[in-house]
């Protein structure tokens, strides 16, 4: 351990040393789709007004209270180790209001950040018994990310919109409406949760803890029968693998879903983990806190833009391949498509052979 060094009114306590980044904006590690979602929301003129005006209506006092009546607050008396990593994680990504973090009963491991006004993290004693340190202090940083990016407010929206959904679900338009907002916020949120992974790695800053925390999600507590390098070409398999047909599945099964899949995840951290974006960040050049007023919308949106072209185009799932080569005017889109549901792992018959003069 290092000695503390006060921050914000709280110590940095790190089971050993790692990088600080100091005024770190959340633009630095935020997924490009996120990103541009959350800069479009920030620019729309009263979006601050309309959502503080929903908090009357939203159960976020109710969560509070709950959470604090009937869940264990973690201090210096309670669950000191998470506080220190709660610290520690608020020192790494320069956040100075640390916020209150609690662990419920619960089996089933997760974790979340919600709150409209400020913050608050909570972690389930399933997510605390499964994890060792290092995963558990990237799952910290991963919520810290969270509060940084601002996003405890758009996940207390979708939770209470989830829970409306099922009190008008006898309301078809109602629930039509309700759910179409619920879809949108899904794959928001979806991405954000690529851009918290990524916040994670920044605190923990050791990739395979991040990893061996996604297995574990994924698999339990059976360490010793999993390996990293065989989860991650799971994630391999499951992108390139099957059909057309596979790919609409894929695409059918994510939609419910608040959070990727593990394995997706995994493959995603480890490629940023591997980029120059994340050099760059580890050597100190990144975005600053203080120049987020100036983001350019524009800029954002091109960004996100260029992520899914480039995504589209290095996939190896059959859809994205067949959008690619459309894209990029192939033809034929009839017979690809046909191909596709018939394998379409061969490659398309030559121009001049026997298939070509048959038709």
């Amino acid at each position: 351990m290092h000695d503390g060094d006060g921050q914000g009114g709280h110590e940095r306590v790190p089971g050993r040393q790692r990088t600080r980044f100091p005024g770190i904006s959340s633009r630095a590690y935020e997924h490009p789709a996120d990103r541009s979602a959350l800069v479009a929301l920030r620019k729309l003129s009263g979006f601050d007004q309309v959502f503080k005006a929903l908090s009357g209506l939203l159960p976020e006092r109710s969560l509070r209270l709950l959470f604090l009546s009937d869940s264990v607050r973690v201090s210096e008396r309670q669950f000191g180790h998470l506080h220190d990593m709660l610290l520690d994680a608020c020192y790494i990504l320069d956040l100075a209001k640390v916020p209150p973090m609690y662990v419920t009963q619960d089996p089933q491991p997760n974790a979340m950040c919600i709150g409209l006004d400020e913050p608050i993290i909570v972690v389930t004693t399933g997510l605390v018994e499964l994890l060792d340190e290092e995963e558990m202090r990237a799952v910290v940083g991963h919520e810290v990310g969270h509060a940084l990016s601002g996003h405890s407010v758009y996940r207390t929206i979708l939770l209470f919109l989830t829970s409306l959904a099922l009190k008008v679900a006898w309301i078809p338009l109602g629930n039509l409406a309700i759910m179409g907002l619920v879809t949108a916020l899904r794959e928001w949120f979806r991405k954000s949760e690529l851009s918290a992974d990524r916040a994670g790695l920044l605190v923990g800053q050791d990739v395979r803890a991040s990893m061996r925390g996604l297995m574990k999600i994924a698999g339990g507590n059976h360490l010793h029968e999993m390996n990293v390098d065989a989860f991650l070409e799971q994630a391999e398999e499951y992108d390139s693998g099957g059909d057309l047909r596979d790919s609409v599945l894929k695409i059918l099964n994510v939609l419910p879903r608040s959070h990727p899949f593990t394995t997706v995840r995994a493959a995603e951290l480890k490629r940023w983990a591997e980029s120059r974006d994340y050099q760059r960040i580890m050597d100190g050049h990144y975005p600053r806190r203080d120049e987020d007023k100036d983001a350019s919308f524009g800029d954002s949106f091109r960004e996100s833009a260029a992520s899914y072209a480039s995504d589209v185009k290095s996939s190896k799932d059959p859809l994205m391949k067949l959008v690619s080569d459309l894209a990029g005017g192939a033809g034929d889109l009839g017979g690809r498509v046909k191909r596709g549901f018939d394998g379409f792992k061969s490659p398309p018959p030559p121009k001049n052979g026997p298939a070509a003069e048959a038709q």
